[in-house]
Order: C-alpha cells, then sequence, then structure tokens
C-alpha cells in the first residue's frame, strides 16, 4: 500500500478539539440565567448582587468547559479572557447609568430657554431660570486656565524632553509628579493667599489661575510622552542639514506629535472644567450674567450644580436644574474630547502603504 493511500485512511492533524465561536455567548446567557435563578431562590433583590454571581458563574463555567473540550492550557487562556470581559462590564456599567440617569433626569428642563437665562432674580426654590450665566463663566474660566497653563505645560515638557538634563530636569520632573497628585483644594488655596496678601476680590481670572495650576502636571505629562515618540532618526536627519535645535523642534518634532499634544490639551481641559472646589473659593458664584472674569463674582457649570443641590431645600425644581447642568457640563466635556480625537486624527503622520 502507498504512502498516500494510508494518508488519505488515516488523516491527522496538529490541532486538537476547539469551542465553536458561539460559545462564550452561550456560556454568558447560561450564566445570566443560573445567577438569576439563584438570586430569587436565595432572595436577593439587587440586581448588583445578581450581575456579580453570573460573572462568577461565567468564569467558572468557562474553565469547565474549556478543560474538558480542549485541555487546561487552553482553559486558563480563555478564563483569562473572561476576566477581562467581566472586568470591562463592571466598569461600563457605572458609566452607562450614570449617563442614562443623568439624561433621564436632565432633559425635564433643558430647552433653549434654560441655556439662554440665567437665575437673576428667580430663587433656588422656584421654578425657571437657566444655566447662561454658568456656561459663559465656564467658558470664560476654563479658556483663561488654557491660555494660562497649555503654554507652560507644552514648553516644559518641550525642555524636559528636548534641553533637561542634570538636577535641575530632575527636580522639575519630581515637582510635576508631586502637581499632579496634589488636591484641587490645595491649588485654589493657594490662589486665595495671593489674593488675601494682594487685597483683590473674587473674580473669574483668580479661579482660572488655580484651573491652570491643575492643568500644567497633565498638559506636561501627556506632551512629554507625545515627544519621547517623535523617532530621533527625524532629529538628527534634521541636524544633520545644519538647522538649528530649536528649529528642528519647531519644524520636525512639533508637528509630529501636533495630534497627540492636542488630545493631551483637550484632555486636560476636560479635567478641568469639571472642578468645583477652588471655582467656590476663588469665584464664589453669581446669579446674574457677569461677562468680565477679570472683575467680580462668577458662576460656572460645576459651581451652579454644586449650588442648586446644596441650597434647594428639598425643592424638585432646583434639582431638575441641577441635573439639567450636569447634563450640559457632560455634552460640553463629550465635545472636547471628540474634538481632540478629530484634530489627533486629521494631524497624525501620515504613513505609507
Amino acid at each position: 500500500m502507498s504512502t498516500a493511500s494510508l494518508t488519505d485512511q488515516a488523516p491527522s492533524t496538529l490541532r486538537g478539539a476547539s469551542l465553536p465561536r458561539w460559545s462564550p455567548w452561550a456560556i454568558a446567557a447560561g450564566s445570566v440565567a443560573l445567577g438569576i435563578g439563584i438570586s430569587l431562590a436565595a432572595g436577593l433583590d439587587s440586581r448588583i448582587q445578581w450581575g456579580l454571581i453570573a460573572a462568577v458563574l461565567f468564569v467558572l463555567g468557562t474553565y469547565a468547559v474549556a478543560a474538558r473540550v480542549e485541555g487546561t492550557r487552553q482553559a486558563k487562556d480563555r478564563v483569562a479572557t473572561s476576566f477581562v470581559w467581566v472586568a470591562f462590564l463592571i466598569a461600563v456599567v457605572p458609566l452607562v447609568s450614570l449617563i442614562w440617569v443623568t439624561v433621564a433626569r436632565g432633559v425635564k428642563v433643558l430647552d433653549l430657554y434654560f441655556l439662554s437665562h440665567s437665575m437673576g432674580v428667580v430663587a433656588d426654590t422656584e421654578p425657571g431660570g437657566g444655566i447662561y450665566h454658568a456656561i459663559i463663566g465656564s467658558l470664560e474660566q476654563v479658556g483663561l486656565a488654557t491660555a494660562v497653563g497649555a503654554p507652560i505645560g507644552v514648553l516644559t515638557a518641550i525642555y524636559l524632553v528636548e534641553y533637561g538634563r542634570g538636577r535641575l530636569a530632575r527636580s522639575v520632573t519630581f515637582f510635576v509628579d508631586v502637581m499632579t497628585g496634589i488636591p484641587s483644594i490645595v491649588a485654589g488655596l493657594f490662589i486665595l493667599s495671593l489674593m488675601l496678601i494682594l487685597k483683590t476680590g473674587y473674580s473669574g481670572f483668580a479661579g482660572a489661575l488655580a484651573l491652570a495650576i491643575l492643568m500644567m502636571p497633565v498638559v506636561v505629562r501627556s506632551t512629554e510622552e507625545m515627544l519621547k515618540l517623535v523617532p530621533n532618526e527625524l532629529r538628527e536627519a534634521s541636524l544633520a542639514l545644519g538647522v538649528p535645535k530649536w528649529r528642528t523642534i519647531l519644524k520636525v518634532v512639533l508637528p509630529t506629535s501636533i495630534g497627540g499634544i492636542t488630545t493631551g490639551v483637550m484632555l486636560a481641559v476636560a479635567r478641568i472644567a469639571g472642578e468645583t472646589a477652588p471655582v467656590l473659593l476663588l469665584v464664589f458664584g453669581n446669579p446674574f450674567i457677569n461677562n468680565n472674569p477679570f472683575e467680580g463674582a462668577q458662576a460656572s457649570l460645576p459651581l451652579y450644580i454644586y449650588q442648586q443641590f446644596a441650597n434647594s431645600a428639598g425643592s424638585g425644581a432646583a434639582y431638575d436644574r441641577a441635573w439639567a447642568a450636569s447634563l450640559t457640563l457632560i455634552a460640553f466635556v463629550m465635545i472636547l474630547n471628540l474634538v481632540a480625537r478629530g484634530i489627533a486624527r486629521w494631524k497624525a503622520p501620515k504613513t505609507g502603504r
């Protein structure tokens, strides 16, 4: 009998048995059903408990089925994958729940009138009013903070990556790390102490300075990482042509990393847009429209939300306004993130095929 005929009669393969692609979904569905059944039998009313039981059953079921069909080695790999999926769902569920509750409660009073009017003479416990004054305050304060903090953060990162050597660079890196973790109230107290020394009053600019302090370490860290991703070959090629270093940074390094730098700045802006403590200390709040951030108290969206909850005295109108302002703030941050992603994709270096 020839070798070919033997091969035809007894085909061999190096690939073992494997579960079908739909098996994780089937195991997940069975785990959810079994988890709900166990929870109802045990008298558990919390859906969080149902979900946790189903997650444990999903991991155990994945291991049991995979070990029986594919072996223990492949079963361990599938268990690791199932842990990733469970962790992902645990992280996503609160986020989706938060957005759902905010949208459901915020749309009650969110309309053109709400966006185009201030509180004015409307008391916190009365219906009516809007957030126009808070939107103006937030835009001006965040804009001033960005104008102050973003250039300083970018230039500091350029120094650390392109020029920084020795003790000074290590000191700057250390203090940037320290500033990254400071509470926002500390930045507010620092600016408040300067206000007391200079004998100045509440203003949006004072709040913007505190927000800039919180913004700078985020910009430094993100810009520093983006600059490190620029290949050294580009710098060396530019320097080999006799281009000065400052011009190499300006014409080669920054254009290559401008997408990531812009994303980092936008994320820092989104981070400071929701700060309340420094604004409460330095801006104080104002129910009327104040377009001048350099004089007088101003409002802002985070401070408006806090005041509506704190001074509502059980008023449903105040709670509705707070939720509507929260939805507006979430939309503002979401738009900033979308703009950052768009700029990053637009300015990303084009790669050839």
